[in-house]
């Protein structure tokens, strides 16, 4: 049996055994580099910046216009006796639209025509009177002033008659007029007259309109502002010249569809509009399925240049920070994630156009970013070498990473317990 003294001290040389040991066991965890030491570096996905040429457009809005366009209008007045056409129809140019009345033109052509059978008739009579005078002018028959008004009244015969020709030429046309014809090839609209309306010469309002849909043409805006970078970027020599103004321009159509046909760059507006400061650019495409109709809202795909030396990197892996700044990350020299501020201008495709913040060669985290940390150190891979990779933002950690993940979740879980 113990003595008391004995027994006091017990209790405590079990504690000082038991601490001995814990602190003996954690440093044996810190030298065998257990579960608990720092995770591996995330794997990323880069890209490698390299400089190239790139043809660069802007996308404007734009609305479509007829080709041609001819308001039909009666020249002579009279009631509408006929329409001649469908409505909504192709016409071709001169096809009979409309018949007005035309029994008092056609008497008046008539009688206009019986006036210069008339001064024919008159003027021959006045030529035979003027050489019979003549012939007896030169015996001395008659006076010379007999002579001389004959050779008038023979004058004035002959320019009578070409008046009454002229009357005659006159009174055709409006007979013709009383047939109105298309002045131009296209589609005509609705009729806003019908058989039985009383039409006047040069009336305000048209009988119908004809558009040429055929080519078409599609009348685009862009800004002065950007007009003037442009050329300004153009007389650096920062930009090469798209063309001499044939440059081809794609459409996308309202419901965000492209339009199948190319067209191309007709000319561009020499002033700039007061109201909207901006620049009219006009194209012109081809319609033969009639796909486009006038008034139509478009986007114009328009060629403005091209850049031999254009840095770009893809869009996702742009983010902007809280002062609205573009950034990028990229691998460092010591395989670290650094943050870099870039100058984007426009998109190219899939792509921004970098105006300064990068220089080729730099390598530039596209894929796992979620896993990134600034100043942190990465696993980089080429994703040009590495096309199967996970793709966009949120793809979970595999291989490696996932059995590390498994790893580091074991000892929180024996600690739970």
């Amino acid at each position: 049996m113990l003595s008391p003294t004995i027994n006091k001290f017990v209790p405590l040389a079990i504690v000082v055994a038991v601490l001995a040991a814990c602190g003996q066991s954690g440093g044996d965890q810190h030298a065998g580099g257990a579960p608990g030491g720092a995770p591996p570096a995330p794997s990323v996905g880069t890209v490698t910046v390299a400089a190239r040429t790139v043809e660069l457009s802007t996308e404007l809005p734009g609305r479509t216009a007829a080709y041609q366009i001819a308001e039909v209008r009666p020249q002579v007045g009279g009631l509408l006796r006929e329409r001649l056409f469908k409505e909504g129809a192709e016409v071709k140019a001169g096809a009979p639209l409309y018949q007005i009345d035309a029994r008092s033109y056609q008497a008046a052509f008539d009688s206009a025509a019986a006036a210069l059978k008339r001064a024919e008739a008159t003027a021959e009579s006045a030529r035979l009177t003027a050489q019979r005078n003549r012939e007896l002018g030169k015996i001395d028959a008659i006076s010379k002033q007999t002579v001389e008004d004959s050779d008038a009244a023979l004058a004035q015969a002959e320019a009578d008659v070409a008046a009454r020709r002229a009357d005659v030429q006159t009174a055709r046309i409006n007979l013709d007029w009383t047939r109105v014809s298309a002045p131009i090839t296209g589609r005509i609209g609705r009729s806003a007259a019908t058989p039985g309306a009383l039409v006047t010469a040069g009336q305000a309002e048209a009988l119908a309109t004809i558009q040429q849909l055929d080519p078409i043409y599609v009348d685009i805006t862009q800004s002065s502002a950007e007009l003037l970078k442009l050329r300004r970027a153009l007389a650096e020599g920062q930009l090469k010249s798209a063309g001499d103004g044939k440059a081809a321009v794609r459409l996308t159509l309202e419901d965000g569809s492209a339009y199948a046909l190319e067209g191309k760059l007709e000319f561009a507006e020499v002033s700039v509009d007061q109201a909207t400061g901006a620049v009219t650019l006009r194209a012109v495409f081809p319609n033969p399925k009639g796909e486009l109709l006038p008034g139509m809202y478009v986007r114009a795909a328009v060629p403005q240049g091209s850049s031999s030396a254009a840095i770009t990197v893809p869009q996702r892996a742009v983010s902007r920070t809280p002062r609205g700044e573009a950034q990028v990350m990229v691998v460092g020299a010591e395989g670290k994630a650094e943050p870099r501020l870039i100058d984007v201008t426009r998109t190219v495709g899939d792509s921004w156009l970098v105006a300064k913040g990068l220089n080729a060669g730099d390598k530039v985290i596209v894929e796992g970013l979620q896993y990134v940390q600034p100043g942190a150190p990465v696993q980089a891979q080429d994703m040009s070498a590495a096309p199967a990779q996970a793709q966009g933002g949120n793809a979970a950690p595999t291989g490696k990473d996932a059995g590390s993940a498994k790893a580091e979740a074991a000892p929180a879980q024996t600690a739970a317990r």
